[in-house]
């Protein structure tokens, strides 16, 4: 094992909570112990993520060959073509974040490559496993900002979701901190997402959904309504609250 993908093996084991001395856990669920042979070595300063659960964890919501391959290819393939892009490029940002805020002055390569890699990594972490007893639902400041600015956490919900439904083709949907501190809801296409400079409606992301067929069609189908009201199952609203009292 090379000293990369020992890298790789413990933080997912500290990620995922377990530690070596239960070792045989791991062995015992395929979705964990098959993780390193999934995973692509990145060649250039980006470099895939590791999911915060095993790829089996948000089950029944999204299945694990969905989330395999969801993050194993389609964000692999984001990472490479985004190193590849960068090789031709002098002088760019070495923050992505840097990057996609002027990314109207670069190739359509890195808007969407980047824009691919910076979404796909916010969107694994506004996701976890939620026992199926549990109440799973904003609280605090994010809860009262919801409340305050929608009229009701249902009412947000419809509208977040509407904006899923109706993305045309693929893309993601977003609630967002705006320049006014104010909560807002958007959509935008492709790999698109509101830091970027060429985005409608800018803003800093608390909360999105991939609403790209890639992220549901094995398990719903043509079904995108029913993968997003099953969507809200698993939506870590303790990382969308840190995000909000950050932005």
């Amino acid at each position: 094992m090379n000293t990369r993908r020992e890298f790789l093996f413990k933080s997912f084991l500290a990620g995922i909570g377990i530690s070596f001395l239960g070792k045989n856990s791991l062995n015992a669920n395929p979705a964990q112990a098959n993780f390193l042979e999934l995973i692509e070595d990145s060649t250039g300063p980006y470099t895939l993520p590791l999911l915060p659960y095993a790829y089996d964890a948000l089950e029944p919501t999204i299945d694990m060959q969905t989330m395999q391959i969801h993050h194993t290819k389609h964000h692999q393939a984001y990472v490479n073509n985004l190193n590849k892009a960068l090789e031709t490029i002098k002088d760019a940002p070495s923050n992505l974040d840097d990057l996609l805020k002027n990314v109207s002055k670069y190739p359509a390569s890195i808007r969407n490559n980047g824009g691919g890699h910076w979404n796909h990594s916010l969107f694994w972490t506004l996701m976890k496993p939620v026992s199926p007893d549990a109440v799973n639902m904003p609280t605090g400041k994010l809860a009262e900002a919801i409340n305050s600015t929608f009229g009701s956490l249902d009412k947000f919900k419809e509208l977040f979701a509407n904006a899923g439904k109706e993305r045309f083709g693929s893309g993601w949907a977003w609630l967002i901190v705006g320049k006014d501190k104010k909560l807002a809801i958007c959509s935008t296409p492709n790999q698109d997402n509101p830091i970027m400079d060429i985005a409608e409606t800018k803003g800093t992301p608390i909360l999105g959904i991939d609403v790209w067929e890639h992220a549901y069609y094995l398990k719903y189908q043509n079904k995108r309504p029913d993968y997003i009201t099953a969507w809200w199952n698993v939506v870590n609203w303790e990382k969308s609250a840190e995000l909000f009292d950050k932005a």
